[in-house]
């Protein structure tokens, strides 16, 4: 387990849901990669145009999960209107920056991708 992956994946939450924008980029490389299921973007502009994407609402890191450099986050993201629902993403974290984050729908598919299981929870 490294305490700074999963630092810097709480603080790049953290800014994300404070849209504080600066200390998101600081904490993303210059070539970060943000991805869903059908579209993948990178570098600092493509991290705001998704951040700051009307009704993105807030996601709120859960369960963590962590091996060798990557940390998989299940989230609850609750919109504008107050609605919550359950997802995950994965994150690539090098030198306390995240290179990358991927968006998925759901714990056990943001794990299966990566590799990780149970025994990778943060306890």
């Amino acid at each position: 387990m490294s305490t700074s992956e999963i630092a810097t994946v709480l603080a790049w939450h953290d800014a994300l849901n404070a849209a504080d924008y600066d200390t998101l980029l600081k904490l993303s490389s210059d070539d970060v990669e943000i991805a869903t299921p059908d579209r993948a973007a990178q570098g600092h502009q493509a991290l705001l145009d998704w951040a700051q994407q009307p009704g993105r609402g807030s996601a709120e890191p859960g369960r963590l999960y962590v091996h060798d450099g990557v940390v998989v986050a299940e989230q609850t993201l609750t919109g504008e209107d107050g609605q919550t629902a359950t997802a995950a993403s994965a994150f690539r974290v090098v030198h306390d920056h995240i290179t990358s984050v991927f968006l998925h729908s759901s714990l056990d598919e943001a794990l299966a991708a990566t590799g990780l299981t149970e025994r990778d929870l943060d306890a």
